[in-house]
């Protein structure tokens, strides 16, 4: 998959809120808006776009973080159990502050390199609009994955848990494949204008999640329901 097109200048109709959760950004031959309205744009539609984040988190019985980026974090160690991710495993913890450019942690290092270059080329032009990417998981091992998944159904149950962590065999972050990435106002902009990058949301009930899933300038594919898809 090539990530060398230029993006495209063309930019979404604005975003309708109640389709949020299932939203695929529409292509459109409209001139591209002012920054000042790109902006406010963004800014609503960020408002609406944490209730959706904030119910993802209720279904699994946890509230989420102030940036809403995604769930709420994991303890380091689950009692009873003798791993503990660090950042060998990928490891991001909560306030970290990663982004894209810290090649010396294998949560980016170890990303896919187009996907790696399509999330910087994405980022470089959100800057312009004021939005600034912040990564809250990248690669993984698969042992962090099954903690992950184990840590899950041990607070929720398994079938929700499974709604949004995949097994290591299925998970596209053991591969390098996905980045998550917040706050609420850089995952609009994502699913807005992600696929000007080749960028798109997967999972319909993961808002943060992202994956290089097209060419660039193209519609992104039907997302998945959740993670069990």
């Amino acid at each position: 998959m090539s990530t060398s097109s230029a993006p495209s200048s063309r930019r979404p109709a604005p975003f309708d809120s109640a389709r949020r959760a299932t939203f695929v950004a529409p292509r459109t031959h409209r001139s591209r808006p002012s920054r000042r309205v790109r902006r406010r744009r963004l800014a609503v539609a960020a408002v609406a776009a944490t209730g959706v984040v904030a119910l993802a988190a209720g279904l699994m019985g946890v509230f989420p973080s102030v940036s809403g980026s995604s769930l709420p974090s994991l303890p380091s160690v689950l009692p009873g159990t003798a791993f503990s991710p660090s950042a060998d495993d990928g490891f991001i913890g909560d306030g970290a502050g990663v982004d894209l450019a810290d090649d010396d942690l294998p949560a980016i290092a170890r990303l896919d390199p187009e996907l790696l270059a399509a999330m910087r080329a994405a980022e470089a032009d959100a800057a312009g609009d004021g939005i600034r990417f912040q990564v809250t998981g990248g690669w993984r091992s698969a042992a962090y994955q099954q903690w992950l998944l184990d840590t899950r159904i041990a607070e929720v149950g398994e079938e929700t848990a499974r709604a949004y962590v995949a097994t290591p065999e299925q998970s596209r972050h053991v591969n390098g494949d996905a980045v998550d990435i917040g706050p609420v106002d850089a995952q609009y902009w994502l699913i807005s204008y992600g696929s000007d990058y080749g960028i798109c949301q997967t999972y319909a009930n993961e808002p943060w999640h992202f994956e290089l899933a097209t060419e660039p300038g193209r519609a992104c594919p039907d997302m998945r329901t959740d993670a069990t898809g």
